[in-house]
Parts: structure tokens; sequence; C-alpha cells
């Protein structure tokens, strides 16, 4: 880390950059003003500070932050993710064992008394520290070490944080806990050896079976999603944990969160009653779809599902719904003269439970994108191809 980064005139230089908005290409080519920093540093606390305003604004609003390569920006918590997450948790101690940039432990201090902050990346750790101290974040402290090793030493814990990482080697989307560093599943009798809690982050890639099979005493599985997407899979465990499983979802967006929270056991026993399109068509937000709750979801809003595969869902009046909403105006049969009949040539193309994927669709019907027209290409319960055209609620 460069301190000469930090000089007024330096960060009066890359605020303005950022401001101005300037193609970062053409800042390298430009060249470094200042002889003692060179033009990849600033170019990398330039393109950092531009993340930040999107994903980190409490770090874009703080003077004399200094920023990691994009690639750990990138692979790191956002701040809406991190500030949810500690919510889940409180206590007097918690160690964050695969502590990265330190974002998760930022917002995990706010809840406990003493955060400990364990990174084996030497660089990551160097910026981490001097970030809390500009944050003023006075109860981390930080160890340039493995964190297992830190953990041993280590007692009066509340809670333990993970966020493994995928080895190297392995390749695909398809990967398991096992396959990360650390080896979770391994080392979990150790772990409740040092706290009653735990809280894992993974990737949304890890399926959700595969992960209850490969660990015990989980207490409760939240799926997080960002304005549809989902982010990131948090498992809780708590220490001799003998009760039902909850799954939680959550869709965070700019004007609130969609929460829908199930047991899998319950899911499992619970039979979907179906029905016809009638005047409104429900489509659960991407944490729901994630979570498999397809019966529990159409039980607890009392909806008709459309088709055992579709995952969508119908009824005749309007309800406050954790996902998309619409007014149904239409339902055609799958054929072209019968949907060029409607007249539509811009619209909104979602295909749930049909063959055809949205490209060769809009191809095939000459459909662009976009405008206030919603086509939904599914299955009926009668297992006929059927077309939906809706529009946003007033």
């Amino acid at each position: 880390m460069n301190p000469n980064i930090f000089h007024k005139e330096v960060q009066d230089f890359i605020n303005d950059q950022v401001e101005k908005g300037t193609d970062i290409n053409k800042i390298i080519l430009s060249g470094s003003p200042f002889n003692d920093i060179s033009i990849q540093e600033l170019a990398q606390q330039i393109q950092g500070k531009i993340i930040a305003k999107k994903k980190f604004t409490y770090l874009y609003k703080t003077d004399s932050i200094y920023y990691p390569p994009k690639l750990n920006l990138e692979q790191t918590s956002s701040q809406t993710t991190a500030e949810y997450k500690s919510t889940l948790v409180t206590g007097k101690k918690l160690i964050d064992i695969t502590g990265g940039l330190g974002i998760d432990s930022y917002f995990f201090s706010k809840n406990f008394e003493n955060i400990i902050h364990c990174e084996i990346n030497s660089e990551l750790s160097i910026i981490a520290k001097h970030n809390f101290t500009k944050l003023n974040a006075e109860n981390i402290s930080t160890q340039l070490e493995d964190g297992l090793k830190v953990l041993e030493r280590t007692n009066d814990l509340d809670w333990i944080y993970i966020d493994p990482s995928r080895r190297n080697e392995v390749k695909g989307k398809v990967f398991f806990l096992k396959d990360c560093i650390p080896n979770v599943p391994e080392h979990l009798s150790t772990l409740f050896l040092k706290a009653d809690n735990i809280i894992i982050k993974t990737s949304p890639l890890l399926d959700i079976k595969a992960g209850l099979e490969e660990l015990s005493n989980v207490c409760e599985v939240h799926i997080v999603a960002v304005n549809n997407e989902v982010k990131e899979l948090l498992w809780i465990l708590k220490k001799n944990f003998d009760g039902q499983l909850q799954l939680r979802t959550v869709n965070i967006t700019s004007t609130k969160n969609e929460i829908y929270s199930f047991s899998p056991s319950d899911e499992q026993t619970t039979f979907a009653e179906y029905g016809l399109p009638e005047k409104y068509l429900y489509e659960p937000n991407a944490a729901i779809m994630k979570s498999g709750g397809f019966m529990s979801i159409g039980r607890d809003y009392n909806l008709n599902k459309l088709h055992q595969h579709s995952h969508l869902y119908t009824n005749t009046k309007l309800i406050d719904f954790p996902g998309r909403v619409f007014k149904i105006q239409s339902v055609i049969p799958y054929h072209k003269k019968t949907i060029q009949k409607l007249n539509i040539s811009k619209a909104n193309i979602t295909t749930r439970n049909f063959p055809d994927p949205v490209f060769v669709l809009r191809k095939k019907l000459k459909i662009r994108d976009g405008g206030n027209d919603y086509l939904f290409f599914t299955t009926n319960r009668d297992n006929q191809r059927i077309v939906i055209h809706c529009v946003k609620p007033e």
C-alpha cells in the first residue's frame, strides 16, 4: 500500500476523475502526474472508488479509503448484503476467519463488542486495517494469519463467521462445501468446540440440498436476493440444534424487503391447488425460486398453480405478494397466427416451463424488448402451451 496515495492533491485527482466519469483506459494511457505513484496504483484507486460508489457507499463517502484490486472488490459482499447479514447475529465477540476486505466484519462490528478479522493475504489485511481506522471501527482487531489457527487460541466466542472460497482446481458451476477453503464440513466439530453459533456465506450456485447433506445443526438458510438477483446463501448453525429447519427468503429492493419463510418438511407434505389463469398472475421472486418453496407459497397466499413445473400462480383478486404481480389481459393458445392478432410488436417476454428460449420467440414472432406489455409463454395444468398477455396492475 503506497502511503503517498493519501496526499491531498492525489486524493483530489482521484475524486475528480471519478466525478468526471473519465474512462479508466484513457487515464492509464495518459500516465501518472505524480512522481511517487505509478499509473497502475492510481488506476486501481480510481477503479475501486467507481465500484464503491455503487456497491459500498459507506466507503465511497469516507475520506482516504484504500481500495484493493478490482477482483477483490467484485468477490466481496456488497454493502446491501453485509447490512442484511449483520441483522441476523449479535453478541459480545465474533471471529471472521476469512476476513478479506472486511466489509462483513465492519457491519458485524455494529452489533458486537469485539470483532476479530483474520486474513491470510498480507495486502488485504493491511488494507482492511487501514480502512477500519478511517471508519473509526475501533472494536475490530486484525490478524494476518490463517483464521483457523487464530481460532485455536481464541475463547469466549459467541459467533464464528466463514466465507469459504472455492478451490482453484474446482471447475464448472457445480461444487460442494468440501471443495472450498476452508473445508467447513471437515472442521465443523472443531468449530463447535469454540462457539455455539456459526454463520456461513456461500455462493448461490451451491445447491441447498447438497449443502444440507454436508452440514449438521443447520437451523436456518437465508436466500438473499438484491433487485431479484440471488447474491448469496447464508447458513446459520447452532450447536446441538435438533428443531425444524427454516428456509428464509429475502429480496431486497430500493423500496422494501420481500420476505418469505417456510419449512422444507412442510413443503414436502403440501399439495398444490391447480387452476387455469384467472384475473391476476403471480411470479415468485428469485429468492423464492432458488428456495424451491413452490407448494408452500401457493398454500400460504391461497393461489392456484398453473402447472407442476411452471411456478406461476393465479387468483381472482389482487394481493400483496413477494414477487412480480400482473393483471391478465388475455390467455391464448401458442400459435403464431393467434399471437400476431394481439398486434404486439414490443413486449417483455418471460418463459416458464416452455421449450423455446426468449431469443427464439422474439425472432420467430418479431417482438422487440420493452414496453408496457408482458407475455408469459408457459404450460397450463392440462399440458397445453399457452401465452398469457399481462400488464402491471394500476
